[in-house]
Order: C-alpha cells, then sequence, then structure tokens
C-alpha cells in the first residue's frame, strides 16, 4: 500500500508524463484561449524548453506578446531575456502591447548557444528567448534540462527545416504568417493532435 502511495506521489511531478494521463503541470496563460484550448497544459509552460520554428522576423513574437507583457507587469516577476534576436526589438510596440521594457534584457548574438544555456539555468528569469539557426539534438537537451533546472521557460526560435530534426523540447509549434496575425500549427507536445488555427491579435508593427 505504501509503495502504491509513493508511486502516485511520484507520477504527479511536473517532469513525469503518460502520454494522454500526463500529470498536471503549472502553465501561463498564453492570452489567446483558443490557443490555450490546444496547447497540451493549458498554455506555455512554466518551465522547460519550448521550440518555435519559423522565419525569423516573420511575427514570431506575436504568440508570445501577451504572455510577456504578464509576466513583466507581475510584481515578483523575474527577467525576460531575449538572447540574439534578428532585429532590434521596436520598443514603442512592445510598449503599446503592455510589455515593460525595464523587465527585458538582451544579450548580443556572440555565442548565443552558450549565452542561451546560462541565462536559463541562473535562476533569474520568468522567460528566456533565443534565436539560433543550427542545433544538434544534444544541444537541445541541454537547452531542455537548463530551462528544467532555472525554473525558465525558454523560448527556442528556429529556422522551419528544424522539423526535420529530433528536438527534446517538450513542445514544438511552426508559426506562419497569415492574412490576419499568424497561424500556428503543434507538431509535438503532450497530447498534442498536430492541429492548426489562426490568431488575430494587433500586431506590433517594427517588431520580430
Amino acid at each position: 500500500m505504501d509503495g502504491d502511495a509513493n508511486i502516485a506521489r511520484l507520477l504527479e511531478h511536473p517532469a513525469i508524463w503518460r502520454g494522454r494521463s500526463a500529470a498536471p503541470q503549472a502553465c501561463w496563460p498564453s492570452g489567446f484561449t483558443a490557443l490555450d484550448a490546444r496547447l497540451p497544459a493549458g498554455g506555455w509552460p512554466r518551465s522547460g524548453l519550448i521550440e518555435v520554428l519559423a522565419r525569423f522576423g516573420s511575427g514570431e513574437l506575436t504568440i508570445l506578446l501577451p504572455l510577456l507583457a504578464q509576466l513583466t507587469q507581475r510584481a515578483s516577476g523575474r527577467w525576460c531575456v531575449w538572447v540574439a534576436p534578428p532585429l532590434l526589438p521596436f520598443a514603442p510596440g512592445l510598449s503599446a502591447q503592455g510589455v515593460r521594457l525595464e523587465r527585458i534584457a538582451l544579450v548580443s548574438g556572440e555565442q548565443p548557444l552558450w549565452s542561451f544555456e546560462q541565462v536559463l539555468r541562473s535562476g533569474a528569469c520568468d522567460a528566456a528567448l533565443a534565436w539560433i539557426a543550427h542545433l544538434r539534438p544534444r544541444d537541445t537537451r541541454r537547452l531542455q534540462l537548463a530551462a528544467t533546472h532555472g525554473r525558465t521557460l525558454g523560448v527556442l526560435f528556429r529556422a522551419r527545416g528544424a522539423a526535420r530534426e529530433p528536438s527534446a523540447a517538450q513542445l514544438r509549434l511552426a508559426v506562419s504568417p497569415a492574412a490576419l496575425g499568424v497561424r500556428v500549427t503543434i507538431l509535438k507536445g503532450r497530447s498534442a493532435t498536430g492541429s492548426s488555427l489562426q490568431l488575430t491579435p494587433p500586431l506590433c508593427e517594427g517588431s520580430s
């Protein structure tokens, strides 16, 4: 009996999942009701690595703007760090979306993989975003472990061609421009269905 209770407690740990009967995972609301309904945890995971496959600078930040606003407005919030963004963030546009710029830190593109791993592992961030074109499968495994260790949501932006490569990220999405907003396809996740949907939030002109 004690053994069954121990196993039950173990299976409640957020790092363990069992297909469609996965243990509940703490999450941040995405800010899009339709997207939350499709995401395996009902929102963005609070820690761990997710991958967003997109053409850099094509509006990939659209799906994260409500989250960035939420995180940077928290009284007890930690940093939100951007590593090697392809375009200089458009500050007025971000502010218009409710993002508090004083809680955003930028890291240059030199050694982006090393920088991203250190930021994730530091424990000083609620979220860390990085744009890295080329990675090895073992690199994503290291990043996933670093994000879990630092209790940080890591968002790794990669080219769409990376969909052919294996990844240790717990969630993988593809984002592409649409007539109004962007189209999001869930490619990998706990109980993911491979479904796609269109999101039409207000966009920040000039932001990536």
